[in-house]
């Protein structure tokens, strides 16, 4: 296993290598929901095997959903997942005084999907998470499902929550995308099995893109069953362009998405960073990458639109200004903007706090690929949506770059077998 705190070894020469990135989690979650409403067997290939599509593929098995999953030959953290669809049905729910039990861990996607299927079932479903996750608004879909007559019992509007299935109900329901697009994901996912029209409302173009990708997954989904493959994540990728620029070395994405459903496959055409990057509309959780980049940038860097990632799995805005700043960089925080001006002179290492967050987690590795002195705390946590990450960063090159990490308390090398966060 991983130990609780991990240098990275800056790179000491340029890199050559082409790089595996595991399926995109956004993708194989939607695709799981989908694959189980189908009216078949669906086999999804390419798909994520993380903790939080792992989450999601136990909370179908908990429910009745035959799935199968079997090893992909082309990347470790990729699964061939099979799903006998049952046509809009869940096969199992739970009673009153003795609901159906779903754990959904610190996954969005999982708790904000899962609450709109198990509305389609005939029980009671309780559905609960970590403690971060409780934390985690969830208010506006369980508006939205009770205006559909579903029955949801919250004390506080958040997680843990008992959720009445009812089955199919045709009826309108109202959601803003404002305050996140996976609301009104959850509800379009299973709109067309529900009977559902929902009314979607709110004006925010990065929330509207991760919607865009919904609407052309459920477009581009076979509805009786048949085969889908998964692309990879975007996001994820994201570190290893900046790797690239960083680096000034040449490392190229095996397999880059082919479509432009995931709004961070747009990170390359911000290299180098322009004066100004929103989140609204130009990236995604990838801005997060493009701020450890930042004080290696020309002119001072404006991050802007970022008021999403206050409410995802850690004070996502803070916790960048704070560990930026821990190792030497200026940053500015306003409202919902970051100011980072250009200090590579003085950047420095530093224990990075991760905050159990896999993004923090892993931007900082890649800025430990060229500050000395880097060292990560729970460096575990990119099992959520990346496990093998820290293998990439350290298998011989062309499959990885070749970098040093170490137990940062002994000083001791690791094997690329004790990198994988499990």
């Amino acid at each position: 296993m991983l130990p609780d705190l991990i240098e990275i070894a800056p790179l000491s020469a340029t890199v050559s290598a082409r790089i595996t990135v595991p399926g995109s989690k956004s993708i194989t979650n939607r695709a799981l929901i989908l694959a189980a409403l189908a009216g078949g067997e669906t086999t999804l290939r390419g798909a994520l095997w993380s903790e939080d599509t792992q989450i999601m593929t136990a909370a179908l098995q908990r429910l009745g959903f035959d799935v199968a999953v079997e090893p992909d030959e082309t990347e470790i953290c990729n699964r061939t997942i099979r799903i006998h669809g049952m046509g809009g049905k869940i096969p199992q729910g739970g009673a009153p005084g003795k609901a159906l039990d779903l754990f959904v861990g610190n996954a969005g996607t999982a708790a904000r999907f899962l609450s709109a299927l198990v509305c389609l079932g005939n029980g009671v479903y309780h559905l609960h998470g970590t403690e971060r996750m409780h934390q985690r608004p969830q208010a506006a879909l369980f508006r939205a499902l009770r205006e559909l007559g579903y029955r949801i019992d919250s004390a506080n509007e958040q997680l843990p929550a008992d959720i009445f299935g009812a089955g199919p109900r045709e009826a309108v329901c109202h959601v803003s995308i404002q305050e996140s697009s996976q609301f009104a994901s959850a509800l379009l996912l299973c709109a067309a099995a529900g009977r559902w029209k929902p009314k979607l409302a709110g004006d925010s173009p990065e929330e509207a893109s991760y919607l865009a990708m919904t609407r052309r997954l459920i477009q581009a989904f076979p509805k009786q069953g048949g085969e889908f493959q998964i692309e990879a994540d975007a996001s994820s990728a994201s570190y290893f362009w900046a790797a690239k620029w960083l680096l000034r070395s040449r490392i190229e994405i095996v397999a880059v998405p082919k479509t432009d459903w995931q709004i961070d496959a747009s990170f390359p055409k911000f290299l180098p960073l322009p004066n100004e990057i929103s989140r609204h509309g130009q990236l995604g959780d990838s801005i997060m990458t493009a701020a450890i980049l930042a004080p290696f940038a020309g002119s001072l860097t404006k991050l802007t639109g970022l008021e999403r990632l206050r409410v995802q799995e850690c004070e996502r805005v803070a916790a960048l200004r704070t560990e930026l700043t821990r190792c030497g960089a200026t940053v500015v925080e306003e409202d919902q903007t970051l100011k980072i001006r250009p200090s590579s002179v003085e950047m420095h290492g530093a224990e990075i706090e991760t905050y159990n967050d896999h993004r923090m987690a892993m931007c900082f590795a890649i800025l430990g690929l060229k500050v000395p002195g880097i060292k990560l705390k729970n460096p575990g946590c990119v099992k959520k949506t990346f496990p093998n990450f820290f293998q990439k960063l350290a298998s011989a090159p062309p499959d990885g770059l070749g970098a040093t990490i170490t137990d940062a308390s002994t000083g001791t090398p690791l094997s690329t077998e004790q990198l994988f966060a499990d």
